[in-house]
């Protein structure tokens, strides 16, 4: 069975470029633009990982982070992996939220590929 991964980046070539990278791992990938947008597709397509940008319209991601971690024991296990181009307070702040992990921006693909392999298996 396919992992899947939300990706949640309010640019879109930001999100359509790590589209591309995440679908050429084989993974279903879903999209949302905001904070608000991640909250539906998480209970609509249940991934199995979420990489959440901080930074986001409408709601940002540590809201979004939190609202997640408030939902049914089936969604709020889902891990959270915080995308930033914030100091490290902000890695601080994410952590609070309930993310389980960090990657700074712009996005190291080799830092990206062991946090992925932490949380979900893929070849």
């Amino acid at each position: 069975m396919t992992s899947s991964i939300l990706i949640v980046e309010d640019y879109d070539d930001a999100r359509d470029y790590m589209v591309i990278i995440l679908q050429s791992y084989d993974f279903q990938v879903y999209q949302a633009a905001n904070g608000c947008e991640a909250l539906k597709a998480v209970i609509e397509c249940h991934p199995d990982l979420i990489l959440m940008d901080i930074s986001m319209p409408v709601m940002d991601g540590l809201e979004a982070t939190r609202a997640i971690r408030k939902l049914s024991s089936e969604f709020s296990r889902i891990p959270i992996i915080a995308l930033t181009a914030f100091d490290k307070s902000y890695h601080l702040k994410a952590m609070d939220a309930g993310c389980n992990g960090v990657i700074g921006k712009p996005v190291n693909f080799d830092e990206l590929d062991q946090v992925i392999k932490k949380h979900i298996r893929f070849s």
